[in-house]
């Protein structure tokens, strides 16, 4: 068998959980950490293992299950984004106490920048606040190799470890050497221990001594393994350099291509560290500069601060993704400030100047993020618009927040916030007697995640506001994974379907009603009936399933429109631009101000949802079909 594979640092942490011998696999997907468990499956399937793997409505729950595989000496690992890690936080807490019996890896995949995040944040300092330690990988292959260690490390110490891996690394790729996957021959035996497992607050407290324990123990011989803290260089001198993560990775070029030798140490293991020898090789330099992004976890957790150039000096940016321009500029100004350099060099800026230059002679017309051509999610929410346009539009993470284009979005805050939103504005013009309708739009992946229970919430509450649930049949801004309405499985094979409609009449929602998005005019008779129903004295919450497959995942449904065809008639059409800018389809062009709008047939797929757009009737649908 080959003994090696380019991989994305994503399929190298999958790499690792497979050669590590992990036994059950859970997770939600989130951007950039969805392509982990689509690449165990295809690793276990390569090896015919029985691994278990999950995509579970929630990260709670992924965290919960996993933990449970965990607790009954299993091998298991849970994987999410950074913000994910926020929806589990509540069992990591308790599982940090508790301890595990098998080995317990949680991967945490953060977005600096951010690129596709609500926020930046650092899941070093998450697992910090939680006392568990954190790896944190500088390259895809060292992502394999520390999740395999972090079995090792969690059984060890009876704890979870975290490999926290960001998205220079996660998208990065790298030839990655193969070793042998370890055989997943461990058998479930849940050892009941009522006094770890389902610890009183008096035991809990015994317990919190007993993770400090470990945790002081970890820093004094596992952060000092020169396998993940590696110091190089001179042992004394104007300058060293403490980095991590991808920060590292960019350092070790930069070093590399300038010819630079300075003293350095890299931490792979940022929590917790041993702080004596952290204070060692400060107190061995005129000047530290601390490298890491996006927090200062690991500058934090020095004791003398006073010689340190980091975030807290003002040497690197507090927020955004440290590049590699930014960590050369950063290293510049570091070099100048301990008397090695004596002004940064200018060669890079200007140089940088004249790219932009020539892009900007380009004259290129950006474009901002839109919904595809033909997407349901367009034609529900301009009849929203339509129908009820003086609206609180509430909505939430996914493909659909981009409906704030089309000005039907007015808050997005976290997953399943639209349900819960709505019910809070709804109660608060309530509490002024005031009708205000509020129209909330969430996904039927999201809604799954956790806009159920802010349905649950509202109905029990008896808020009053219009529920749009976009059910595409996919989650699809992650990367087209499965939702439980479709019932299949993370590994390809058939589980049972969760009706979406019988989900929210659990609930005892009492309007309901499933209407096909590309039906304009029926679509805004259903909202304008339902608007009526949430302001009557029996009213209730109201919930429209606005269902229509995802074109990118089902490209066969555009063969229902195979036989018309949606063209521009020029006569008519006055250059208002209205249509490009109020329905704002990427396929609608307008090349010039007042100019006439045209077709790009290479992206229309002829659903004829733009033809409401045009108050001239220009837009025109005619049949391909031969008489």
């Amino acid at each position: 068998m080959n003994n090696g594979e380019v991989l994305m640092g994503n399929g190298a942490i999958a790499r690792g959980l497979i050669e590590g011998g992990c036994d059950g696999v859970f997770g939600y997907p989130g951007t950039p950490s969805s392509e982990i468990i689509p690449e165990v499956v295809r690793f276990k399937k390569t090896f015919d293992l029985p691994t278990y793997t999950e995509w579970s409505v929630n990260e709670k729950v992924a965290f919960e299950a996993a933990l449970a595989f965990a607790w009954s000496g299993k091998r298991a690992a849970v994987v999410m984004k950074q913000v994910g890690l926020n929806v589990a936080s509540d069992p990591l807490m308790s599982a940090a106490y508790t301890g595990t019996a098998g080995g317990f890896v949680i991967i945490s995949c953060d977005d600096p920048g951010p690129h596709s995040s609500q926020t930046e944040q650092d899941s070093r300092v998450h697992a910090m606040f939680a006392k568990i330690p954190v790896l944190d990988p500088s390259s895809p292959d060292e992502a394999r190799r520390m999740t395999r260690h972090a079995f090792e490390l969690s059984e060890k110490y009876r704890v979870p470890v975290m490999v926290r891996a960001s998205i220079r690394i996660c998208h990065a790729r790298q030839w990655i050497p193969f070793e042998p996957a370890e055989p997943t021959e461990r058998k479930a035996a849940f050892k009941k221990n009522p006094k770890r497992w389902a610890a009183t607050p008096k035991f809990r407290l015994a317990l919190h001594h007993e993770l400090n324990d470990k945790l002081a123990e970890i820093g004094r011989s596992e952060s000092a393994d020169p396998v993940w803290n590696i110091r190089e260089g001179a042992q004394t001198g104007p300058l060293g350099i403490v980095a991590g993560g991808p920060s590292l990775a960019h350092l070790r070029d930069i070093l590399k291509e300038r010819a630079l030798d300075i003293p350095l140490l890299a931490v792979g293991m940022s929590h917790p560290v041993d702080h004596a020898a952290l204070d060692a090789f400060a107190g061995s330099y005129y000047r530290v500069l601390v490298l890491e992004e996006p927090e200062d976890a690991v500058e934090s957790q020095f004791t003398d601060r006073g010689s340190l150039l980091g975030r807290r000096s003002g040497h690197v940016p507090s927020a955004g993704e440290l590049t590699p321009e930014k960590v050369e500029a950063i290293l510049d100004r570091a070099l100048v400030d301990s008397g090695l350099l004596k002004a940064a060099p200018a060669d890079d800026a200007v140089a940088l100047s004249e790219l932009q230059e020539a892009i900007d002679s380009l004259s290129l017309t950006p474009r901002r993020p839109t919904l595809c051509a033909g997407c349901p999610h367009r034609a529900s929410f301009y009849a929203i618009r339509k129908a009820i346009p003086r609206a609180i539009y509430t909505s939430d993470i996914g493909c659909y927040t981009l409906g704030i284009n089309l000005r039907a979005v007015d808050t997005c805050v976290d997953m399943g916030a639209a349900v819960s939103m709505a019910a809070g504005f709804s109660q608060a013009y309530r509490q002024d007697s005031e009708k205000k309708t509020v129209v909330a739009t969430i996904g039927d992946s999201t809604f799954f995640h956790s806009g159920l229970s802010g349905l649950l919430s509202a109905v029990y509450t008896d808020a009053r506001f219009i529920l749009v649930i976009l059910d595409n049949a996919v989650t699809a801004m992650t990367g087209m994974q499965p939702t439980p309405g479709t019932g299949v499985l993370a590994d390809g094979t058939p589980g049972n379907a969760i009706s979406l409609e019988d989900t929210v009449r659990g609930t005892t929602v009492e309007f309901l009603e499933i209407v096909d998005p590309y039906d304009f005019s029926r679509m805004k008779e259903i909202l304008k009936k339902a608007e009526e129903y949430i302001h009557s004295p029996d009213g209730g919450v109201a919930v429209i399933i606005s269902r229509a497959p995802c074109l990118i995942n089902e490209k066969k449904t555009r063969a229902q429109w195979a036989g018309q065809r949606i063209d521009v008639d020029q006569a008519k059409c006055e250059g208002c631009g209205l249509c490009v800018k109020a329905f704002e389809c990427p396929a609608l062009i307008q090349d010039e101000p007042k100019g006439p709008v045209r077709i790009d047939h290479s992206l229309c797929v002829d659903c004829a949802s733009c033809v409401v757009a045009c108050k001239e009737e220009a837009i025109t649908l005619t049949s391909t079909k031969s008489s």
